[in-house]
């Protein structure tokens, strides 16, 4: 085996080379070349494995470490092209620095087994050269009503599959192969691919302030350096909501696309892409390639072909983006780059944000962060010098930014099991008689959070987790949100076997609509969560349906607090301000004031200003004051000295060692263990091991072990030190989380 990283285009032919694969191996295994094969690194190539063929990447020369009549031979080189060298120095260096294997980040970007198969022909049909004439030779074929359509849709169109032009016309697919029987259709063999028009770079945007212009042209001169010497630069483009941050670095991508250059996007949230591929269309002319979850098997492979091609120029997508292929990349832009989602807390653990830094660094390339509250991590870097800010302090077109009201909650007179204060009623109420639209914002799916027996106190949890089952009344199902475990509510309590003394406590989107139905008769609402919308297409359906007025009350969780531009929403109401408060998570307030923040920004975002209300228990919270007043960077200073003070991320490192198995006693001997072998170095402060929050999930029990050191402590040499250390048995995972942002 070979522990080699990865290296420049050497060329091999004879010899032995090391191959990487993707699996959750400790590194490369040498394979020997045969003479007839030519291959340089970045190949993807198929390998022997005991008795399977599995396809890896070639990595580099080999070593000398197994004699030559031990080795395998390559079986067969990829039609594809081979992998960049910037993007196989991105596996190595997220490798080492996660502390995972090689192989389980490759996997990552060979993630699409089908698209490293050989294209495979298909049958399509185009209508023969003339139906009349075939018909006067033949009186046995007849021009039947569903034939005509048929030949209806193919007209002055290329040539399609049966089954496509059953769904266009109307018919079956036999109707369209027995056409093809008697001369009517002509069938063609074609090879899939992707329609992928190329976006316009000479079309012209909208007029740009002078504020948007200036930040534009910075952009743009950074592109303009691209993949040279002084290629790399991170700009955090630093603009309140409605500002115009989009078609400023719309701009930055008309550069790159004038060289010829790829350029990735990466967004937060699925629901985020409706608005911003209409703007993207608008801007372009076309439409950029998308990579996210909800994609068919065949979009994905055609769309990884297209990337490795070099065919999609435009590239947007959620964090998984991060290891596409991309040959010609040329820039990178990360939306809402403070958001909590682009970190990866599966598998291979890793914050997409920090990692596309590292790639743009490898490969020579600018990358925007672009943010209306920065993360506290990318606000140090910009005013140590590390990145540049480009600041956009003022709305687009004049509009002003929403008053935001803290609405005590201790002083509002509330009706029971209601949890509209007064106050947000009469707002809603005049919103309404203006004509304008409403958003009710509760970051909560369901109906309600938790379900107890009214009789004995016993509360409905999952048995997989420490967590409740949250009801979905409008499915019938109680859910875990953890590990989608879907049950029906039961009839009776399951301790007691009281009939009729389950009650919901807390609320849900679910629950506040069925309010709003209630005391807004006349009002027509709509719900947004993740839960409700099936993909991106429902949620453009949905954005559509607010642009148009035909919604006057949007309820909803985070999906719908980013992003989104709706001309006639005016008012914001937050139903409970705090949720995110509790639990003393290290960035706790900075996550809720971003969060609060973005959701305000929804309002007033025209000629019409916006008010918020923030129902809150804690009005003189630093959150609640900061975000009344509009003083972000005052809250941010008061957040980073107190990280500073406590020697805290990004003043300070973490990692955490998560010990996990399905014997809740061997857990607990494999972590105390794990603490007694830590290495002497007095630098290294270790917390634990302490039962995680979520103690068990999805049926495995966890501990929680903490690393914390300064800055200059190598952590990832300390914690590869004491983790050789152990061997855990019995089903035990230790994972690593190295600069954790989740503490569950």
């Amino acid at each position: 085996m070979a522990q080699g990283h990865a290296t420049g285009d050497s060329s091999t032919s004879g010899g032995r080379v090391s191959v990487l694969l993707p699996l959750p191996l400790s590194g490369a295994y040498d394979y020997r070349v045969p003479e007839n094969l030519h291959v340089k690194t970045g190949d993807i190539v198929t390998v022997p494995l005991g008795n399977r063929q599995v396809r890896g990447v070639v990595w580099g020369a080999g070593s000398e470490e197994v004699a030559d009549e031990k080795l395998k031979e390559i079986i067969e080189l990829s039609h594809l092209p081979r992998l960049a060298d910037p993007l196989r120095r991105l596996i190595d260096w997220v490798a080492a620095y996660t502390l995972s294997p090689p192989g389980a980040v490759l996997r990552m970007t060979l993630n699409v087994p089908s698209a490293l198969d050989p294209p495979k022909a298909s049958t399509a049909y185009l209508p023969a050269l003339d139906p009349a004439r075939l018909m006067e030779g033949d009186s046995r074929i007849r021009m039947t009503e569903s034939r005509r359509k048929v030949l209806a849709s193919l007209a002055d169109g290329p040539p399609r599959s049966a089954a496509e032009i059953g769904r266009a016309a109307g018919v079956s697919a036999s109707v369209v192969r027995g056409m093809a029987d008697i001369g009517l259709l002509k069938p063609v063999s074609v090879t899939p691919s992707i329609d992928l028009p190329v976006p316009d770079w000479q079309r012209r945007g909208p007029v740009l302030s002078d504020a948007q212009a200036k930040a534009a042209t910075s952009l743009v001169c950074d592109v303009e350096r691209s993949g040279g010497e002084d290629g790399f630069s991170v700009t955090l483009l630093d603009g309140v909501t409605g500002s115009g941050k989009t078609e400023v670095y719309f701009e930055a991508i008309a550069a790159a696309l004038a060289k010829d250059e790829q350029v990735m996007v990466l967004l937060p949230e699925i629901a985020l892409t409706a608005q911003w591929l209409e703007r993207f269309n608008r801007r372009f002319g076309a439409s950029p390639l998308e990579w996210h979850s909800d994609l068919t098997g065949a979009e994905r492979r055609l769309g990884w072909q297209a990337v490795i091609a070099g065919e999609a120029k435009v590239v947007v997508g959620a964090r998984s983006g991060l290891f596409l292929p991309f040959p010609e990349l040329g820039l990178i832009v990360i939306d809402e780059e403070h958001d909590p989602s682009f970190k990866q807390e599966d598998g291979v653990i890793y914050n997409a944000r920090d990692m596309a830094v590292v790639r743009a660094q490898l490969g020579r390339i600018p990358i925007v962060l672009a943010s209306a509250t920065p993360s506290l991590e990318t606000s140090v870097n910009a005013d140590s010098g590390r990145y540049r800010r480009v600041r956009l302090p003022e709305r687009h077109g004049g509009a002003s930014l929403p008053d935001i009201v803290p609405v005590d909650m201790r002083e509002e007179e509330m009706d029971r099991q209601s949890w509209l204060s007064p106050t947000l009623q009469g707002a809603i109420a005049q919103t309404l008689a203006a004509g304008e639209q409403t958003m009710l914002f509760l970051n909560r799916r369901g109906y309600a959070p938790l379900t107890l027996c009214r009789q004995c106190g016993h509360r409905l949890e999952c048995p997989n987790c420490t967590a409740w089952l949250v009801e979905h009344r409008l499915e019938g199902r109680l859910e875990c949100h953890h590990c989608g475990l879907s049950v029906r509510p039961p009839e009776t309590c399951p301790k007691c076997d009281a009939a009729d003394t389950l009650a919901a406590c807390g609320p849900g989107v679910e629950r506040l609509a069925e309010e709003v139905a209630e005391r807004f008769p006349q009002s027509r609402f709509a719900v947004m969560a993740s839960d409700t919308l099936q993909g991106p297409a429902a949620a453009a359906r949905l954005v559509q349906r607010m642009q148009a007025r035909d919604i006057d009350i949007l309820i909803g969780t985070q999906v719908m607090a980013k992003g989104h531009h709706f001309p006639f929403l005016t008012l914001v109401g937050v139903i409970d301000a705090d949720l995110g408060l509790a639990g003393g998570d290290l960035r706790a307030s900075e996550r809720t004031f971003q969060l609060l923040h973005q959701v305000s920004g929804r309002a007033g975002r025209e000629d019409r200003p916006g008010t918020v209300l923030l129902q809150t228990f804690q009005p003189d919270h630093a959150v609640m004051q900061a975000l009344a007043s509009g003083d972000r960077d005052r809250f941010l200073e008061s957040e980073r000295r107190e990280r500073e003070r406590h020697t805290m991320p990004p003043y300070g490192r973490l990692a955490a060692l998560i010990v996990s198995g399905p014997d809740g006693r061997r857990v607990e001997d494999t972590a105390r263990a794990l603490a007694r072998s830590r290495p002497a170095d007095s630098r290294v402060q270790v917390l634990g091991p302490a039962p995680a929050p979520m103690s068990i999930l999805r049926g495995r029990h966890r501990m929680r072990l903490l690393a914390k050191a300064p800055r200059d402590v190598n952590m990832q040499a300390f914690l590869r030190s004491w983790l050789q250390q152990m061997r855990p048995s019995g089903g035990v995972r230790i994972q690593v989380d190295v600069d954790p942002y989740s503490f569950m």
